[in-house]
């Protein structure tokens, strides 16, 4: 008997015929899909280089910025497979090592205390009052290498400006290409 170009004997084709439900039925629901990673999205902060030592967000820019993390990890969780986890437990830390855009990689092993498999950060930097970069990184949380980034540059200080900038950083940057782990 020939099946799809392998000849078997008849003894052959049945005890495949009989080992391939043996084999599925050892196998549990889901066993082949591989769980979603877990990314610790963490707020987007604002970097105002024009003030020696930083300042705190006013309402409007705190709103935007809290505006983009939710586009940021809506986007992720939709379009990335990602399954974010809650930072809030490690909100403390966060705060005590932050900013994050300028801590060296204190986000990894902040999200690794989550138990996330990645770290993702970003900022907006201010430029002037209409034009602001805003950069996003993924790093690895358990190496703190970065595994992809992205930059763009926003030009009117607008809520659709700003959630269309990290649409695009999402799409454009962080994946075009799939994540590591993911295909």
């Amino acid at each position: 008997m020939i099946l799809r170009g392998t000849i078997f004997r008849d003894g052959a084709l049945r005890a495949c015929r009989l080992a391939v439900p043996l084999v599925l039925a050892a196998c549990p629901p889901g066993a082949a899909a591989a769980e979603p990673s877990k990314a610790a999205v963490f707020p987007v902060e604002l970097f105002d280089p024009g003030v020696v030592g930083g300042r705190k967000a006013r309402p409007d820019e705190a709103r935007k910025l809290a505006l983009v993390t939710d586009e940021l990890r809506g986007a992720l969780k939709d379009k990335g497979g990602l399954e974010p986890v809650d930072t809030a437990p490690q909100a403390a830390e966060v705060s005590k090592q932050g900013p994050l855009y300028k801590c060296d990689g204190c986000a990894a092993p902040i999200a690794k205390a989550l138990g996330a498999d990645l770290a993702v950060t970003g900022y907006v930097e201010k430029g002037s009052g209409q034009i602001f970069n805003l950069n996003v990184v993924i790093a690895d949380a358990a190496t703190g290498k970065v595994v992809r980034g992205g930059q763009v540059v926003i030009r009117a200080d607008t809520d659709d400006t700003w959630t269309h900038a990290m649409r695009w950083i999402v799409k454009n940057r962080l994946l075009a290409e799939p994540l590591p782990g993911k295909s």
